[in-house]
């Protein structure tokens, strides 16, 4: 089964080279903004059709992660989701870094983020400030069968992937203020979602979206917790309990993403190596009683003020 629906996915590749070299620019699909993309990508990712893999996701995203969540992954062995880990990954963002991107008001020159995101590849980032921002329909939420609401929250970065999305699915996305763009990070932080920073090899080699995710709905999620795949690296954070302030209420643990807390014999545990510093239970906590504190072991933090 699982060598079918390769299959299919190769022909599909196959298909939309062949689209793409007869149409040209004349026709619908290879616009202007499709060449800045698979220019981005480089010559190398063209010629081993990952290029065209980066135009497919983008094109249409929310039917990639279906078939990748209900026909692929379940059957994967241990190289495949070898592979996918070491080119489809994330990187936990607290809120105060979410926003820092945001916030930007100057140039990210090229950087090497490999202390950040712990992968064979070093990561880069590079905005030129500040940044341009799309939001548009989460692909994790739109393939589930009773999606979190809203579902346009994806966060596109950066040109010209930003270009591209508004180019392609103008009914689905929007550009957004900076001013919208913080206002949409914090609704989604009050909700107890998850802002992480995405880097996928396989297509290009950078640092390109914000996604807000929800342990519901979100495949990243899923791949690490219902299939044991680490795609996501912690923040540089862990979660610290005050005891005289906790009243063991519960409303951290059902909404830890990753299952960190519980609460045996009335008392709150954080599972040291389940949290990843997210700081859903610090947002959520109605005592304030749990704060996020900087942990060395669990990585560098992903702060654009740093690295100016």
């Amino acid at each position: 089964m699982l060598w079918i629906v390769l299959g299919i996915i190769l022909g599909i590749l196959v298909i939309t080279i062949l689209i793409i070299w007869f149409l040209g620019e004349r026709g619908h699909i290879f616009r202007y903004t499709t060449w800045q993309v698979l220019r981005e990508s480089g010559l190398r990712r063209l010629l081993n059709l990952k290029a065209i893999h980066l135009y497919i996701y983008g094109r249409w995203t929310t039917k990639y992660i279906y078939v990748l969540r209900k026909y692929i992954y379940p059957h994967l062995g241990e190289k495949g989701k070898k592979w996918l880990r070491n080119n489809y990954h994330s990187k936990i963002l607290t809120q105060e870094h979410a926003e820092s991107i945001i916030m930007l008001n100057k140039d990210i020159p090229l950087q090497d983020l490999e202390q950040v995101i712990p992968y064979p590849k070093a990561r880069k980032i590079v905005l030129d400030g500040p940044p341009d921002v799309v939001v548009y329909e989460c692909g994790c939420r739109n393939s589930h069968p009773n999606p979190c609401q809203p579902t346009q929250v994806c966060m596109v970065i950066g040109k010209p992937f930003t270009d591209f999305v508004i180019d392609h699915m103008p009914e689905k996305s929007r550009r957004l203020s900076q001013a919208e763009a913080l206002q949409l990070l914090r609704e989604e932080h009050e909700r107890g979602h998850v802002h992480t920073a995405w880097f996928k090899d396989a297509c290009i080699d950078r640092f390109y979206a914000i996604c807000n995710c929800c342990k519901c709905c979100c495949f990243g999620i899923e791949s690490m917790m219902k299939y044991g795949n680490p795609s996501i690296a912690a923040s540089g954070y862990i979660c610290q309990i005050d005891e005289s302030l906790c009243t063991a209420c519960g409303e951290c643990v059902s909404a830890c993403p990753f299952d960190a807390l519980s609460i045996p014999d009335n008392i709150l545990i954080m599972d040291w190596n389940n949290c990843m510093g997210c700081g859903v239970c610090e947002a959520i906590c109605p005592t304030n009683a749990i704060s996020l504190v900087r942990e060395e072991r669990k990585g560098t933090p992903l702060d654009v003020k740093a690295l100016l």
